[in-house]
């Protein structure tokens, strides 16, 4: 057995030994069904778990992670569409009242978009994060060298947001009020979300 599947054995016997007595009974309700009251797009990041960083309960969050955070726009071609599909069941199934887009510090890739992907991941990630390489470049001749890395973080959020909006049934409910859209950034080395408003960068969430 691997180092990291010794890791993943010891959290699983401390989840059984420490999380389950306590909260088998939650599980055992679930088992009926999931009523996730939003949908959250993040990274796969290791180091921005949603469910941490928002102290959420099984079953309260629908979570689609991807390579920073993409929202790709509606495209019904009958192709693979991962983000897509989990949109669709999370809206239409689910029924779920919000979607959150979280980006986060230090994304890598949003790194891959400024600077290029690594060389050994040209079949998928290239190709991937490709799709923000325009709005984050577009940043960078904009705004100070210091500020590139968070602001094309951000932008890489509101494209996810405006993407979204290009799915008809999402853009239905949302007109409708049944459904909110919403961006944040998790600052990795202070803890602090930052949320999308109507100012040019986001602010700390109150």
């Amino acid at each position: 057995m691997s180092a990291s599947e010794d890791e993943l054995t010891a959290g699983y016997h401390r989840f059984r030994a420490e999380h389950w007595p306590a909260a088998h009974a939650e599980y055992e309700a679930l088992v009926k069904g999931q009523k996730p009251h939003t949908l959250i797009v993040a990274c796969s990041d290791s180091r921005a778990d949603p469910a941490l960083i928002f102290d959420a309960k099984p079953g309260e969050l629908f979570v689609v992670r991807n390579v920073a955070n993409l929202v790709p726009p509606y495209e019904p071609d009958g192709l693979l569409h991962g983000v897509s599909a989990a949109l669709e069941f999370g809206v239409k199934v689910l029924n779920v009242r919000r979607i959150v887009v979280m980006g986060h510090a230090h994304c890598g890739g949003v790194n891959a978009m400024l600077n290029g992907a690594p060389d050994n991941c040209a079949d998928f990630v290239a190709p991937w994060v490709a799709q923000g390489t325009p709005v984050v470049r577009h940043v960078a001749e904009t705004v100070d060298a210091h500020e590139v890395e968070r602001a094309a973080e951000e932008a890489i959020v509101r494209l996810s947001i405006r993407n979204l909006r290009t799915f008809p049934w999402i853009a239905e409910r949302e007109a409708a009020g049944d459904l909110t859209l919403s961006g944040l950034h998790f600052g990795i080395a202070d803890g602090v979300l930052r949320a999308l408003t109507d100012k040019p960068r986001f602010e700390p969430l109150a």
